[in-house]
Order: structure tokens, then C-alpha cells, then sequence
């Protein structure tokens, strides 16, 4: 049997974390199809699974994590299982309410919530209250984010600011297109873990992902653990991260 995270003892505090953590939340639906289960019952494990994580990472001392929940592209899946996570996400929202009130997590969501009904918007603006009055981990939640839109939305309101004449165009600089994205303010990412076994980017952080490291498992998100995420980082403070220097 699999530890769970009450009972894998802390790693020594010297071990190198990274500041940054991203997951892309992969394989809900396999799960469920090798099971015989609708696919949204892979979602609905998904996200228990999901609240787990999050008290881990923020436990084990994570000053940023992203968590990829639904991408720009996700909206192309079949009408019944975008509406299910829809209904999912409405649920999960009104429990972190009650549930993370004690949590010291700030929430964030990144993506454009625009376009999500008006139940789920007030749901995502209540949380992002509530975390405002914390000073622990950040929890970005990536919900209708997808890194070109990301880095679209950054490069027009730098092109309003050069038409409003509020800087020229050889002004512009890496540091301050960063401070246009939705993780301003944040350190770029170090680790991006994508279980399922997929080795792809799927249009996740493209732009602080640029020295990342990348760790696949061939774990279904559902089944990923404490203990999974606890190899994965023993490897990342493992390796020699040079940044393009010797």
C-alpha cells in the first residue's frame, strides 16, 4: 500500500525544494475507462485528490504551485464532460470555501475566468478573497489557461501602453513582459511534474518554463501520492541546473 501523507516522515530540511512547483493534473479519464467508470468519475477522483496535494505541498514548505486544472483546449471535449467539470468545479469551489479557511494557502486563479457562468466567477472571486488575508503557499489554479493566450494578453497591454505613449517599444524588456503575465510577482517555475506518462508541454507556463525542469510519471493523476511527489523531488534536487551557463 501506498503512504499517505500523514505518515511519510519530513525530508531533511536542507534538501533543495523548488520555490516553484507545476503539475499538470493528467489521466482522470484513463482512470476511470480502466475501471469500467464514466470518465467524470475519474474527475471527481481527480480532485480529491487534487485537496490532498495542495495540503502536502503547502506542509512540506512549496512557496509557489501551479496546478493545471482545465486548459484553453479542454473546451474541445466531448459537451457532457465539460459540463460535468463544470459542475465539479462549482462543488470543489463552495468546499475549499469552508475547507481551506484554516489552510494558510493563497488562491489564485490564472486564465481567463471571463468566460465561466456567473455561479462559478463569484465562486472563483470568494477564494481569492479568502486568500488574500493569508501568507503561506500561493495556489495558482489554472482554469481556461493556456500559455499563448497567456503571453497574447501580456503583449497587448504592453502594445496599449506603447499607443498611450507610456513607454516605446525599445523599452520593453523580459522583466517587465513577466510583470504582465498572470504569475507576476512570482518566480519562474523550477519543476513541472506531468503524471500519465505524456510527454508533452500542453501549453503550460510556456513562458516561466523556460529553464524548468520536466519529471514524467507514468501515474494516473488520480493514483499520484505523497510519496510520488516525494521521488519526483529527490530526483530535482538531484540535478545540476546550469541556466545555459557551465
Amino acid at each position: 500500500m501506498k503512504s499517505t501523507a500523514q505518515n511519510i516522515p519530513p525530508k531533511e530540511s536542507s534538501r533543495l525544494l523548488p520555490r516553484h512547483l507545476g503539475i499538470i493534473m493528467d489521466g482522470n479519464g484513463r482512470w476511470a475507462q480502466k475501471r469500467g467508470l464514466p470518465r467524470s468519475m475519474g474527475h471527481r477522483a481527480g480532485a480529491a485528490n487534487f485537496k490532498k496535494m495542495i495540503r502536502y505541498c503547502n506542509s512540506i514548505g512549496i512557496e509557489c504551485l501551479t496546478m493545471y486544472a482545465f486548459s484553453t483546449e479542454n473546451w474541445k471535449r466531448p459537451e457532457d464532460e465539460v459540463g460535468a467539470l463544470m459542475v465539479l468545479f462549482k462543488q470543489y469551489l463552495k468546499d475549499a470555501i469552508k475547507e481551506f479557511l484554516k489552510e494558510n494557502v493563497q488562491v489564485r486563479f490564472i486564465g481567463d475566468t471571463s468566460v465561466f457562468s456567473q455561479g462559478l466567477r463569484e465562486l472563483i472571486r470568494k477564494n481569492e478573497e479568502i486568500g488574500r488575508s493569508k501568507t503561506g503557499m500561493i495556489l495558482n489554479i489554472a482554469m481556461n489557461y493556456g500559455g499563448r493566450l497567456e503571453l497574447v494578453r501580456a503583449t497587448r497591454m504592453l502594445a496599449q501602453k506603447v499607443k498611450d505613449q507610456e513607454l516605446s517599444p525599445g523599452e520593453i524588456t523580459e522583466e517587465m513582459l513577466s510583470a504582465h503575465l498572470y504569475t507576476a510577482g512570482q518566480p519562474d517555475v523550477d519543476l513541472i511534474i506531468r503524471p500519465s506518462g505524456e510527454h508533452r508541454i500542453s501549453n503550460f507556463l510556456l513562458w516561466q518554463s523556460a529553464y524548468a525542469e520536466y519529471i514524467v510519471m507514468d501515474i494516473l493523476w488520480p493514483d499520484f501520492t505523497p510519496e510520488d511527489l516525494e521521488h519526483a523531488l529527490d530526483e530535482y534536487a538531484n540535478r545540476n541546473r546550469r541556466f545555459g551557463g557551465v
